[in-house]
């Protein structure tokens, strides 16, 4: 009788152990609403990385956009239907913003409706190049506020997260920014963008002129906005400025770069609007204050904007 009894009292137990184990996995969730969007968005770029890191072994249909430094890829195209198929049947009732849906006319409009901002290439001048440095970039706002950022260099095999107020972390190591405050000892990443025209490259020439003749340390170029930001928030680079750039190429990293201690604004020195094509990410306020007091302001239409 006494053995029935344990068995009965062992399974007693099990099930109420199941139901606390339920209660806690909801308790969690409700605590963490974007905890499931977190686990997703690391996995969904993991896979197109892999697609991508598999397509960089093949000979790639190249088409031009806006100039001839301006490339889209059949890899772009498949690897963003790829994201949003997974993120659209798992989060139906989300808002989406896509490098290759925009260039196809969809809007690129951000609202308060949790959105998931995708660039499925970032790089894609590396990536017809095999120059090793191209990314996934997955961004998640909620009431325009950034929730999460993933950034998957998927050659380099480097997964960059970041959850607003949880720190970022690439393949699990926690990041900080430098802390240099000097430009004088900085080193400073930017592009040369993909616009040619006359006068815009000379302003672009001009702005990289002036900030290696404060001196600093030196310029540097790795042809993705994303990654850029990934070596602010590394400690790697001290700063990384650009016009031009759109909000797929830095919704992921502007949270990065934030939860690894660093600032993020406007080219102007105000607040950093995702919207506005223009962006200082800095591992101090006071290189990115000096920054956006040396260069000048190239206008581009905002990404809002019809």
């Amino acid at each position: 009788a006494w053995a029935v009894g344990g068995a009965g009292r062992d399974w007693e137990e099990r099930r109420t152990d199941g139901r606390c184990r339920r209660k806690m996995a909801n308790i969690c969730g409700a605590s963490d609403p974007w905890r499931e969007c977190m686990e997703v968005a690391v996995a969904v770029a993991r896979k197109a990385g892999a697609v991508i890191c598999e397509a960089l072994k093949k000979e790639q249909t190249v088409l031009m956009k806006s100039s001839p430094a301006d490339l889209v890829t059949e890899t772009d195209k498949n690897v963003e239907k790829m994201i949003l198929c997974i993120l659209k049947e798992k989060f139906p009732s989300h808002s989406f913003i896509g490098e290759e849906s925009v260039a196809d006319g969809a809007a690129s409009i951000l609202t308060d409706n949790p959105t998931w901002i995708i660039d499925p290439i970032d790089g894609t001048t590396n990536f017809v190049h095999r120059f090793p440095f191209v990314a996934v970039s997955i961004g998640f706002y909620v009431n325009k506020q950034s929730e999460i950022g993933v950034i998957y260099s998927c050659v380099e095999d480097k997964m960059y997260t970041a959850r607003r107020g949880q720190g970022a972390f690439c393949n699990d190591h926690q990041l900080s920014v430098s802390g240099q405050e000097n430009i004088s000892k900085a080193l400073i990443v930017t592009e040369l963008g993909s616009n040619r025209t006359p006068e815009i490259v000379k302003t672009v020439l001009s702005n990289m002129e002036k900030l290696i003749s404060i001196p600093s340390h030196g310029v540097r170029a790795l042809g993705s906005a994303a990654i850029n930001m990934c070596m602010v928030a590394t400690g790697g680079a001290d700063a990384y400025y650009e016009m031009g750039i759109h909000c797929w190429d830095v919704a992921a990293g502007a949270l990065i770069v934030r939860e690894a201690g660093g600032i993020v604004l406007d080219i102007s020195g105000d607040t950093f609007d995702l919207m506005s094509r223009r962006v200082i990410a800095a591992s101090s306020k006071a290189i990115a204050k000096r920054i956006a007091q040396e260069v000048q302001i190239i206008p581009y239409q905002r990404d809002d904007q019809e």
